[in-house]
């Protein structure tokens, strides 16, 4: 179990370019009919700089990083990621893979003025993707 948390705590400091190295972990099977989505801001929205982002979740129940209570994951939430993280493999803890392993369901960015993508993604106990992946649609917002 020690060496399981080292190997996530360095995947987690080194960021996508270790984790891709990294042998891939067991995946958590998704319940069926599960589903993650932005509640707001709404598809194509103007915003300001500063922007609160709010997570839905049906089907499952969200639970912090490191519970590992079966249907219970904890939301990632991608800014401009243009690739999904691996499956098997911790989603990466950087600027644009942002993390809320406390259970948190909503958030504050400050984003910097021009077009952004946002796009949520559920991550099991430890940080790694559900199989089948728990996604959201990808939105769109323009920050003046």
């Amino acid at each position: 179990m020690k060496r399981m948390l080292l190997a996530l705590a360095l995947a987690t400091m080194a960021g996508s370019a270790l984790a891709a190295d990294a042998p891939a972990l067991p995946a958590t099977k998704a319940p069926a009919g599960a589903e993650v989505y932005i509640i707001s801001p709404k598809d194509g929205a103007t915003v300001g700089q500063e922007v609160t982002v709010l997570f839905g979740l049906k089907g499952m129940g969200v639970a912090p990083a490191g519970v590992g209570k079966e249907g219970t994951g904890h939301h990632h939430l991608l800014v401009d990621v243009k690739e999904l993280p691996a499956a098997g493999q911790p989603i990466p803890k950087d600027e644009q893979h942002l993390h809320f392993g406390n259970g948190q369901t909503e958030t504050t960015l400050k984003l910097a003025p021009g077009t952004h993508t946002l796009q949520l993604e559920l991550g099991d106990q430890n940080h790694v993707p559900f199989d089948p992946p728990v996604l959201s649609r990808k939105i769109t917002v323009h920050v003046k």
